[in-house]
């Protein structure tokens, strides 16, 4: 049996999961812009919860991204940390894949495939195409891109209104001419589906070294031009 701890901050939602010998918990919480105040102390809570320290964990997941580009580099810091101390491997998961997992899990009965969109800001989303299985399997890459820009792909397009739509990146107008019927914008990355992809990864032995675990940005201009506004506005 496997003892896995997954964490995510890739949004403005906190949380954290356990799995121990097949036991799981996890806690949630919206907590923008207080991650870096509440991810440890959660992540204190639900080991003592479970009477498990780090050391006895077989490996640490965490949202990889897409997501906020400070949220990323926060739960990756921690992740770092947690793992270089402890001596353990990672297992990077993938926030869209982590979504469409926990609409699968509460959906068993769907067949649709999932498209999930998180808003990337800029006017501009990341998106990905998944299977509707228990574990669901990704039928694209995974974009950032306008949102009119996805109305022009062909996999969607093919899609013929087919799918379900998940994440608050389809709030964007340019979108309305794709959507189905069903669009549940109300859905964000959350740990227990972070972990259980993450105990499936984990018996495929495709856990890494912490040296070669990095978030998935997707678009690492972000904070170059982030960093540009600020030093403009300091300007003037």
């Amino acid at each position: 049996m496997t003892k896995i701890l997954a964490l995510d901050t890739s949004t403005d939602a906190c949380s954290v999961a356990l799995s121990v010998d097949g036991v799981t918990s996890h806690i949630f919480e919206l907590a923008a812009k207080s991650h870096t105040q509440r991810l440890l102390p959660m992540v204190d809570e639900i080991l003592s919860a479970a009477n498990c320290s780090l050391q006895d964990l077989d490996a640490i997941a965490y949202g990889c991204g897409p997501g906020s580009f400070t949220g990323l580099r926060i739960c990756m810091g921690v992740v770092q940390g947690l793992a270089f101390g402890a001596n353990l491997p990672v297992i990077p998961i993938s926030t869209l894949q982590a979504m469409a997992q926990g609409f699968a899990a509460e959906n068993p009965d769907n067949t649709f495939p999932i498209v999930v969109a998180l808003d990337a800001r800029m006017d501009e989303i990341y998106w990905g195409l998944f299977s509707a299985d228990t574990i669901p399997q990704a039928l694209s890459d995974e974009y950032v891109m306008k949102p009119v820009d996805v109305c022009e792909q062909v996999i969607v397009q093919d899609l013929n209104k087919q799918f379900i739509a998940i994440g608050p990146g389809w709030h964007y107008a340019d979108l309305h001419t794709i959507v189905p019927n069903q669009v549940v914008q109300d859905v964000h990355p959350n740990a227990k589906d972070i972990l259980a992809l993450a105990v499936d990864a984990f018996l495929q032995s495709k856990s890494i070294s912490i040296l070669d675990a990095q978030p998935v940005y997707l678009r690492d201009s972000v904070s170059w031009k982030k960093r540009e506004r600020i030093r403009t506005q300091s300007i003037y």
